[in-house]
């Protein structure tokens, strides 16, 4: 906000170069999903046994993937598909 206040910039222009937009692109999140999958392959046959809370563990792994701005709802439900798939 201080910047914001300071300069005669807009707050999208702001967002991108401070890079604090979120990624909400499927096709980015897919992707970080897919390397967090292969590199954890135990954890796949623990949530396929019925413990979901892996779950977690792998969507914080994708988040410290992207930084923190892939969006974490897309992130949970795009690895739950790619899981029930495999």
């Amino acid at each position: 906000l201080p910047d914001l206040m300071a300069g005669d910039k807009t707050p999208q222009q702001l967002v991108d170069e401070k890079g604090l937009a979120q990624i909400s692109d499927t096709g980015a999140i897919e992707a970080m999903c897919k390397e967090v999958l292969e590199a954890n392959p135990d954890n796949i046959a623990q949530y396929k046994a019925g413990k979901t809370k892996v779950l977690g563990f792998l969507v914080g792994q994708v988040m410290k993937a992207s930084k923190g701005k892939a969006n974490p709802q897309m992130i949970n439900d795009i690895l739950i598909r790619i899981i029930e798939n495999s």
